[in-house]
């Protein structure tokens, strides 16, 4: 029984097993009870996407296949952490992610497939507009039109509107806008434009339309005076005239036009005797017709001659060239340590800074003599005789109870501050001639400055003088009050030589180091009546930018401008419609200013174009002191009328005086510039000869430039000595145009006088250190020394007296 029960269950085990065995094959072996898995495909691919710095960009799929499908982005085919999604949303971009490749790997049970690549741009931030040139105002002719024109930055694209009055111009969309044909109700209407851009809109500033009255024509209000001069001197003719703006002009003598005669003034070149007679007229014209002036007469009285040469005025001529062309004495063969030495030293009462002057066979207490002027910072004034050395007159230019200067806690002119400035002299003044000097003294802490006229055969003063001087300016600079700059005595010195030209003394004024306050004054005075007639002020709105010129004088040319090289100071780069500093302020300028009718005017100008830097680092032309060149062509097709100068910063200038050029922030339009032609900077002043300009930088070389094709050479002959500071500030003797011979004193330590060929300055013709024995010393050097020549001698300052060099008896 037991037996029979073990086999019915084991058979049912056997059933059992197998049951379960046929049931888990079923799955395997019979596909009709299951579906395979597709593997994934892309519906939609990731598209490009373009974004701004800053934006994020969004990526996505749309997969097909059997799911469920998992997803891995990838950047630049690196996989992006957490971006496992059908979309991928990137953080803030930034420029590095411009042109970065996005795609995605998505996986299912049968597999995985990659997407196809999608590249992201992104854009720079756009930038919110700028107008980096405003527009300017416009003065026009009623019935013309203006055109007024912004420029503008950022990004595009821009657009423009302009308003009228503040309403907007229909069709004004440009960046200009020109206006219809202007009527006097425009005249003070104000222009702008708003310019748009993405970001936002800015709108300028206003600029105002002036519209003058339509064109008068020119009638003149002052007629040109008949004139009375002697031969050889200068005759200027002027008028005055009005009407509509520009006015031209036209000289004619004999009723031919004068070539470059078109200002309203006309200066003639030295007279001759059959210059006697002409009629001179003038020709006004403006857009509207054209008037002729009534004709003046030119007188040319014969010239009263001495018998030698006569030294009035720093560095001989008002054009400042240094050159005495009379001298018949002395010669390339004769001045040498044989023939040529000291002959006297005339003893004075203090420092010699200015130029000694000379006249030749002068009337003194019923005997002629051949005298020297000389003036000393112990505020004295003397007169010898140049052969004998006597003594023939000497003055105190001090005030009662007053005192020479103390030098202001300045060491340039010390220990004492009298007469710094090179006087000037009119033989044909007074009875018997006047000198003009300026004095500085102080009478306990009150200082004064005053213009002396003197006899020049006594010494006694004259004209009413002396006058103090006293100015007042226009302006908002050191030292203004209440809208005037006031001239402070005590601030200032006269350095630069006094100018006369054409009946009126100029006088132009420096600081004491640079201490402030100070400005940039040229003052004129009528040399008859010593009345203050102009006042102008260089940095009038500004500061500094005197005239130091290192004792150099104010230049003048044949036109009656006066040119100045200005010292570091105040310099507006924002010019006028003209070109001119709109606050009137030159620091650091060669200026030309006129004196037509009368008053001191800037009519031209040149500034470099990195002046502003130039005046910050003391690298300025106010060292160095303007020449004017001779009318000529030089190998040219017609005359030049040229000037030039130098100063610290290395380089030689030469303008046009008919167009100095201005400035540019960008470039130098000068007529000629040698960049480092004088590289050490120049302290001292120029000298002319025979078509040759020479020039010595401080511890440098004397350079002679010769002249061709109107312009200088730019390789010097030089020197084979060099010259410590200040350098030499030459002068030249001449015949004619034979045996030039420049001089020039070594100011620093002993004084040494030199003379070289003035055609081959590489030939040192003499030196007054060659004779033995000491023989030709003559004392100590003192700075800004030039060396005077007239009548067979050369004269040459101390620190105490003025030696006198010539001949060997």
């Amino acid at each position: 029984m037991l037996t029979r029960r073990k086999q019915e269950f084991a058979a049912a085990a056997f059933f059992l097993a197998l049951a379960l065995a046929l049931w888990g094959c079923v799955g395997t072996i019979n596909p009709s009870l299951s579906t395979k898995a597709a593997v994934p495909g892309f519906a939609i691919q990731p598209a490009s996407q373009t974004v701004t710095v800053g934006h994020p960009a969004n990526f996505s799929v749309t997969v097909t296949g059997t799911g469920p499908f998992t997803y891995q982005w990838q950047k630049n085919n690196a996989n992006i952490s957490g971006a496992t999604s059908s979309a991928y949303t990137t953080p803030a971009t930034v420029s590095g992610d411009n042109g970065a490749a996005f795609r995605v790997v998505v996986t299912n049970a049968a597999g995985s497939a990659t997407s196809a690549s999608a590249t992201l741009t992104v854009d720079p931030a756009p930038v919110a507009p700028s107008i980096t040139t405003q527009p300017a105002s416009q003065t026009v002719t009623a019935g013309q039109a203006a055109t007024f024109s912004v420029v503008a930055a950022g990004t595009a694209p821009l657009t423009y509107q302009w308003q009228k009055n503040n309403a907007n111009i229909s069709g004004a969309t440009s960046a200009s806008y020109t206006t219809p044909a202007t009527v006097s109700g425009d005249n003070g209407a104000t222009f702008r434009v708003m310019v748009t851009n993405s970001v936002t809109t800015i709108t300028s500033s206003s600029a105002t339309l002036t519209v003058n009255p339509a064109s008068v024509g020119p009638s003149i209000t002052t007629q040109p005076s008949n004139q009375t001069v002697t031969v050889g001197q200068t005759a200027t003719f002027s008028v005055v005239a009005a009407g509509t703006a520009p006015l031209t002009y036209q000289w004619q003598k004999n009723n031919a036009n004068i070539s470059g005669a078109t200002s309203s003034t006309y200066t003639t070149p030295a007279t001759v005797s059959g210059d006697n007679g002409a009629i001179f007229r003038v020709i006004v014209t403006n857009p509207v017709t054209n008037i002729t002036s009534n004709p003046a007469t030119l007188t040319v009285n014969p010239v009263v001659t001495s018998s030698g040469t006569d030294v009035t005025t720093y560095h001989n001529d008002i054009a400042r060239t240094g050159q005495n062309t009379t001298e018949t004495t002395l010669t390339q063969a004769n001045v040498n340590s044989t023939t040529f030495g000291l002959l006297r030293n005339l003893a004075v009462d203090g420092r010699v800074d200015a130029e000694p002057l000379y006249l030749s066979q002068l009337s003194v207490a019923g005997s002629a003599h051949n005298v020297v002027f000389i003036v000393t910072e112990h505020d004295s004034a003397y007169a010898f005789d140049s052969d004998t050395g006597a003594q023939l007159w000497k003055v105190s230019l001090l005030g009662s109870g007053e005192t020479s200067s103390d030098d202001r806690g300045c060491g340039q002119v010390t220990p004492e501050i009298g007469i710094t400035s090179t006087p000037v002299i009119d033989r044909s003044a007074g009875a018997h001639g006047i000198l003009y000097a300026v004095a500085m003294s102080k009478n306990g802490s009150t200082y004064f400055q005053r213009l002396h006229a003197l006899d020049i055969t006594t010494g006694a003063e004259l004209e009413g003088g002396p006058v103090t001087v006293q100015a007042t300016y226009p302006g908002t600079g050191d030292n203004s009050s209440g809208g005037q700059v006031v001239f402070d005595p005590k601030q200032y010195k006269e350095r630069a030589a006094l100018l006369l030209l054409n009946g009126v003394i100029y006088t132009s004024w420096a600081s004491h180091c640079d201490d402030s306050p100070y400005t940039a004054w040229i003052m004129a005075y009528n040399q008859t009546s010593l009345v203050q007639t102009s006042v102008l002020d260089l940095t009038p709105n500004g500061s500094e930018g005197s005239i130091w010129q290192s004792g150099g004088g104010l230049a003048a040319d044949p036109q009656g401008n006066i040119y100045a090289l200005m010292a570091n100071g105040t310099f507006d780069t924002t010019l006028d419609a003209n070109g001119f500093p709109n606050k009137q302020d030159y620091g650091n300028g060669f200026v030309k200013v006129s004196t037509a009718g009368g008053t001191l005017k800037v009519a031209d100008y040149f500034n470099m174009s990195n002046t502003v830097n130039e005046s910050g680092g003391d690298v300025d032309l106010g060292s160095g002191g303007a020449m004017v060149l001779p009318d000529l062509a030089y190998g040219t097709a017609s005359t030049l009328n040229l000037a030039v100068g130098a100063g610290k910063d290395g380089n030689l200038y030469v303008v046009n005086r008919n167009n100095m050029g201005k400035w540019n922030a960008n470039s130098n339009n000068v007529y000629q510039e040698l960049p480092g032609a004088v590289p050490n900077g120049v302290w001292g002043v120029p000298a002319y000869f025979n078509s040759t300009v020479y020039y010595c930088d401080q511890g440098g070389t004397l350079k002679s430039f010769a002249i061709a094709s109107g312009k200088l050479a730019t390789t010097p002959v030089q020197t084979g000595a060099s010259f410590t500071y200040p350098g030499v500030l030459p002068s030249v003797s001449a015949n004619g145009t034979s045996n030039g011979i420049v001089w020039a004193i070594e100011n620093t330590g002993t004084a040494v006088l030199h003379a070289f060929a003035a055609n081959d300055l590489t030939q040192e013709l003499y030196n007054n250190n060659q004779a033995s024995n000491s023989r030709d010393h003559f004392g100590s050097g003192n700075k800004f020394i030039t060396p005077m020549i007239a009548d067979g001698k050369v004269f040459a300052a101390t620190t105490n007296s003025v030696a006198v060099f010539g001949l060997l008896p």
